[in-house]
């Protein structure tokens, strides 16, 4: 039994050769080996050598091929050597396997291997492939996917720039697919325990899983527009103007959806801040675009009466741009009543179809009522489902527009900001239909000083005024302020406002009389004339002026031809003043203008034609032609052509600041001598047509 167990374990084990004596020519075993054989460990060797792969876990370095019976994976092939090496026996140590495994590993170059930027950017390409993926998956199916807006939120705490502006844009393609066409509301208590269908509470919590994921994207949104980001200052920045795009992206899709106010206050903030680069002007075209898109005035409700709150809270230090924004509205051109800054006029209702008597009332039966009954509830249902937009309550949200529009108008004008101000009188010109006639009275008499305020001997025409910038710095400056240019403006408001009313009538009977505006005006205008930079620009390039604030080739500069408000050089507003008091449209009457202040304006256009350059000196003598084109001012003025159709006591005085004072009848219109042989036959053209006129009086 011990024999055949030797026997066995020796053919166990693996046995070196026998060495061979060189001197007996024996052979003998190591005289150690059999000694130490039963100490051996055996099992944990065998379990420790490494295991053999078969031919087919090779892996190959082939790509597929495409077959009739479709793709089929290529075989590795390798050489004979391989083959027997694979069929040997395994007889490597563990030291020597590990190394021989750390050898097979395939192949990488150094640079590759030890480069964290290539491993890196290995890594973000995945996650903005997962952040396209669960955007994809979201569309496809949201009432089933509609958690993974958590996930696809959570990619924005990655620290690289490139991943949070994608993770920020993409949500924006999610919402604005699968947010519906209704405002959801807030469950209560009582909804939270009614007996719902499988449907119904299915459709449920979707709802409630858009709105809470909705909610956490806004409040992103508003942290990286604030600000509140870690990194370098340029990379603020970028998250800062991404984050501002998102919201007008969002503002513009659902306006109706809920956080309509967290957006709005995202872009309005922004506004506040007088520095105007390419975020800003987003901003206030988003603003003008939901004005002009809106139709049933909530959202622009809205976004008026906090427009007017941060002016009033910057103390109205702000770009003018930001308040023409209210030229927008759609009340411009829809609303028919008027108001003022509290209230607004009630409707007639004298255009209402009296009540039918009941003599005169169609017979109907029981039967008949009923359906019409049922007939008016099922319109009023598909009104409803159709999201149509109710006169009545679009009429009620632009009166608050209006009131709120007028009352920052009119604080502005109190209060004197000298940057706002050409915004403001040509807000109140475009308004002007809308202001009732006590309204009209404020306004007038804030016009008239300011008028005053002009005519202040230690006033100078051209003042700058220093202010508060948007930081709040003091020596921040505002706009070159001329002073002329504003009465200009507050006549040319003051008789816009006049023809917005009924009748002449309504103005008179509230003791308002508009002759300090004509004297003023009478005043400027030979002065204005000998102005050399009458045609230049409308104002200077500053910091708080969007329409000259950027260069041509920056993003602000796009919207220059857009904005016209206060940007009229000082001719067009002296011709458009010019035109409200001689040439005065329905309801009033041209012909109601005096003898004597018709003349004397006639004496100093034409003194003034003499002083302008060509093309404002035609402008100028092609309106006097307009109004010598009528038969009654024709007639009053054609007796200064003529000393001998007329009867004046003492000397014509031009000079004069006081045009009743002037004594008109009393001169020649000895100008016209000088314009028939003016330079430009453009000028001596229209001279003959205003000669022509006076011609057609006289016979």
């Amino acid at each position: 039994m011990a024999t055949h167990a030797s026997m066995r374990a020796v053919k166990r084990q693996k046995v070196s050769p026998a060495r061979v004596s060189q001197d007996t020519g024996t052979s003998t075993v190591n005289e150690g080996f059999l000694h130490h054989a039963s100490k051996w460990k055996l099992e944990q060797d065998y379990e420790q050598r490494p295991r053999k792969l078969d031919k087919k876990g090779k892996k190959t370095q082939k790509l597929p091929i495409r077959t009739s019976e479709g793709w089929v994976e290529q075989e590795a092939v390798g050489s004979e050597e391989e083959d027997e090496q694979d069929n040997a026996p395994e007889t490597v140590p563990v030291e020597d396997h590990v190394a021989k495994s750390m050898k097979d590993r395939p192949t990488v170059p150094p640079s590759v291997e030890h480069d964290p930027n290539t491993l890196w950017r290995q890594q973000k390409l995945e996650i903005m492939e997962e952040i396209v993926r669960l955007q994809r998956v979201i569309n496809e199916d949201p009432e089933e996917n509609i958690g993974l807006l958590k996930k696809l939120r959570s990619m924005t705490k990655y620290s690289d720039c490139t991943i949070k502006e994608l993770a920020l844009a993409v949500p924006t393609l999610v919402f604005k697919h699968i947010i519906p066409g209704y405002r959801i509301r807030p469950l209560s208590e009582e909804d939270m325990k009614a007996n719902l269908s499988k449907d119904v509470r299915k459709l449920r919590t979707f709802e409630q899983s858009l709105v809470t994921g909705y909610q956490e994207y806004v409040g992103d949104l508003t942290n990286f527009s604030q600000g509140r980001a870690t990194g370098s200052a340029e990379k603020i920045a970028k998250l800062k103007s991404r984050a501002i795009q998102c919201s007008r992206d969002m503002l513009l899709a659902v306006p109706h959806f809920n956080f309509r106010r967290e957006l709005l206050t995202i872009l309005i903030g922004k506004l506040s801040d007088r520095n105007v680069d390419s975020d800003f002007v987003i901003c206030r075209e988003t603003l003008e675009q939901l004005f002009r898109d809106d139709e049933d005035g909530d959202a622009s409700l809205e976004a008026v009466l906090m427009l007017a709150k941060m002016i009033k809270a910057r103390n109205y230090r702000v770009d003018e741009s930001v308040l023409n924004t209210f030229l927008h509205l759609r009340l411009l051109s829809e609303f028919s009543q008027k108001g003022s800054s509290t209230t607004i006029d009630d409707e007639e209702e004298d255009d209402y179809p009296q009540r039918k008597s009941k003599k005169k009332r169609e017979f109907r039966t029981k039967r008949l009522r009923k359906q019409l009954r049922e007939e008016k509830k099922l319109r009023k249902e598909m009104n409803e489902a159709d999201a149509a937009v109710s006169h009545e309550d679009r009429d009620k949200n632009q009166a608050e527009m209006l009131k709120a529009v007028f009352l920052t108008y009119l604080r502005i004008l109190k209060a004197g900001k000298q940057n706002l101000m050409g915004a403001v009188l040509e807000g109140l010109a475009k308004y002007s239909h809308l202001v009732n006639q006590g309204f009209f009275g404020d306004i007038i008499a804030t016009l008239e000083e300011l008028i005053r305020q002009a005519e202040e001997p230690s006033q100078p025409n051209s003042i700058t005024v220093s202010g508060y910038g948007a930081e709040g710095t003091p020596d921040e400056e505002f706009p070159t302020r001329n002073a002329t240019r504003e009465s200009l403006l507050c006549v040319i408001t003051a008789f816009a406002l006049l023809r917005g009313q009924d009748t002449f009538e309504a103005v008179i009977g509230h003791n308002i009389h508009l002759s300090r505006l004509s004297s003023h005006l009478y005043r400027i205008l030979v002065p204005l004339a000998l102005n050399p930079d009458i045609e230049s620009s409308a104002r200077p390039a500053s910091p708080c002026s969007s329409t000259a604030s950027s260069p041509p080739t920056s993003p602000a500069s796009g919207s220059r031809q857009h904005n016209k408000v206060n940007a009229d050089t000082s001719i067009v507003l002296l011709l458009k003043a010019l035109k409200a008091i001689l040439l005065p449209p329905p309801p009033a009457n041209p012909d109601d203008i005096t003898r004597d202040t018709l003349a004397s304006f006639t004496h100093q256009i034409l003194l003034a034609a003499l002083q302008l350059p060509a093309s404002s000196a035609n402008a100028i003598v092609k309106l006097l032609k307009a109004v010598t084109a009528r038969k009654m001012p024709a007639w009053k003025v054609a007796e200064l052509w003529n000393t001998e159709e007329r009867k004046g006591d003492g000397v014509c005085n031009l000079a004069t600041d006081v045009m009743q004072e002037s004594n008109p009848h009393a001169g020649t219109v000895w100008e016209g001598e000088l314009l028939r042989m003016h330079y430009d036959p453009r000028v001596r053209e229209e001279w003959e047509g205003v000669m022509v006129n006076i011609r057609k009086v006289r016979k």
